[in-house]
């Protein structure tokens, strides 16, 4: 009975633990705006990233805000993070562009409007109807496979491996955007290595603001592509999309 009433009461002081952050929170990002409105730009930024730190979901017209105030402060590997956020949500040519041209002025790489980067943003605006028109030949496909057998019809092996191999295909396709991953390097000497070790021989040492992709994860590492080479690069050196 005791231990039913000490669970009953941890669960309401984390209810009204949560209900207090939400406040603070709140409370925060209305100074924020005004501060931001005013254009005291520097302390705007630390309220929103405080409220975006305590949990507070980063609206789009936060993620603008920060990337407008970042781009009055000249720091401009934030103004890149902030921007590839809101890309990311919303892909726009015109955002795609920005940033590339951002980038080119101040010597950055991996904001190129490369193949990679275009595939992306047609697969971001347009994937939705390429799944939807894969989708249907497919439910037919399977509608008449599940006939044969329920008319006890026999089904020839390369029927069987097309459609397997199609809906092969199609799980590659919708799980397309959880296998690419971007990043910031977010520190002004990163140090990429062939293995991920701090033994590994170092390559190349960049400086903060290079965006890179990420294909893959090894304990405190991350396996990027660099300039169409992989090399490792320690996971907190870089802000992850």
């Amino acid at each position: 009975m005791q231990a039913l009433r000490l669970k009953i009461s941890l669960f309401f002081c984390f209810l009204a633990g949560t209900s207090q952050a939400q406040v603070t929170s709140a409370d925060s990002l209305r100074r924020a705006d005004s501060l931001f409105a005013a254009g005291d730009q520097a302390s705007a930024t630390r309220l929103y990233e405080t409220a975006l730190a305590n949990g507070h979901t980063a609206t789009d017209a936060i993620l603008l805000k920060l990337a407008s105030a970042y781009e009055q402060q000249n720091d401009v590997p934030h103004l890149l993070y902030y921007l590839e956020v809101y890309f990311d949500r919303h892909p726009d040519d015109a955002v795609l562009r920005k940033m590339n041209d951002i980038a080119r002025a101040n010597n950055l790489s991996g904001y190129e409007t490369d193949d990679l980067n275009y595939f992306y943003l047609f697969y971001r605006k347009y994937g939705i109807y390429f799944l939807i028109f894969l989708l249907i030949p497919a439910g037919y496909v399977f509608s008449v496979l599940v006939l044969k057998v329920a008319r006890k019809e026999r089904i020839s092996q390369r029927q069987k491996w097309v459609m397997l191999l199609y809906l092969l295909l199609l799980l590659v396709f919708v799980n397309l955007p959880e296998g690419f991953q971007s990043g910031i390097t977010s520190h002004d000497r990163v140090l990429l290595r062939t293995d991920p070790s701090a033994a590994a021989p170092v390559v190349e040492v960049i400086g903060r603001g290079h965006k890179v992709n990420i294909l893959g994860t090894k304990d405190i590492y991350l396996r990027v592509l660099w300039h169409n080479e992989l090399y490792f690069i320690r996971r907190d050196n870089v802000w992850i999309i």
